[in-house]
């Protein structure tokens, strides 16, 4: 069964850091599938946060996280990781990847065809 399985989420100090993970199960991320990770906060449209090409590893970051996040992969565990750092209250969303087969040097946002059910980042004091 084709699937995503995000989980590092939790509740989380401002100014604090957290590992997102995104495993992937019944396909091999690197057969050219780029990922990118989204949130959506309560009663707000879901947006972009980053992406990380299938092909050489490029990555992209929305200017709300730029500077404060890293996106990775590790082919050998077939996960995409998001390391968040400096989280703010307004970070506070279920965040989702999602997979396409894209062998572009550019991540982009557009056109998934495999999502996962999210995890929930809570930035509270």
């Amino acid at each position: 069964q084709v699937q995503l399985v995000e989980s590092g989420g939790g509740l989380v100090q401002p100014g604090g850091s957290l590992r997102l993970s995104c495993t992937a199960y019944g396909f091999a991320l690197e057969d050219g599938y780029a990922i990118g990770w989204f949130r959506q906060a309560a009663g707000k449209e879901r947006e972009a946060v980053s992406c990380i090409s299938g092909s050489d590893g490029s990555t992209n970051y929305t200017d709300s996280v730029k500077g404060r996040s890293i996106i990775w992969r590790d082919n050998a565990k077939n996960t995409v990781y998001l390391q968040m750092m400096s989280l703010k209250p307004e970070d506070t969303a279920v965040y989702y990847c999602a997979a396409k087969r894209s062998w572009s040097s550019q991540c982009d946002y557009y056109g998934m065809d495999v999502w996962g059910t999210g995890t929930l980042v809570t930035v509270s004091s």
